[in-house]
């Protein structure tokens, strides 16, 4: 169920990205924001790393995009690429966490935490992000729904 919901998540995002051009995914929502869905593409890629592939399964892997970057160096010539990259992690962090019980411990900043927790933190960040997506989308060409 947890890995049902946070497919829907992902699949949702990539939906309301769909069919635009690098420039639009680019598109910044308004000043002096950085916002924009190249950016929380490119922001999910370093997430679902960050959780997934280093914290919970301790890959000896770098960040896919330094914190701040992801947002504020989202390039519409790479926008194809970092769509790519992003699809190919959210493989990558399913097979990091394919074999595990939900009951799996990590430690992260000092407190042990599960795998099923490690879920409902990305349903959660998914979730507050496709509502930014949602109004990125309809301003950059009005398109609406799931």
């Amino acid at each position: 169920m947890l890995q049902a919901f946070l497919d829907w998540h992902r699949s949702t995002l990539l939906y309301k990205c769909q069919g635009l051009t690098g420039e639009q995914l680019a598109e910044r929502s308004v000043p002096p924001s950085d916002l924009s869905l190249l950016g929380l593409i490119r922001h999910m890629t370093r997430v679902e790393r960050v959780w997934f592939r280093q914290r919970f399964a301790d890959e000896p892997v770098q960040d896919a995009y330094d914190r701040d970057g992801a947002f504020t160096a989202a390039d519409p010539a790479r926008a194809a690429a970092d769509y790519a990259r992003f699809t190919e992690e959210l493989k990558l962090a399913d097979a990091a966490a394919a074999n595990a019980p939900l009951e799996a411990t990590f430690t992260h900043n000092g407190q042990t935490m599960s795998l099923r927790l490690l879920y409902l933190h990305m349903i959660e960040e998914y979730a507050r992000h496709l509502g930014h997506a949602d109004l990125l989308r309809e301003r950059i060409d009005g398109a609406t729904g799931d």
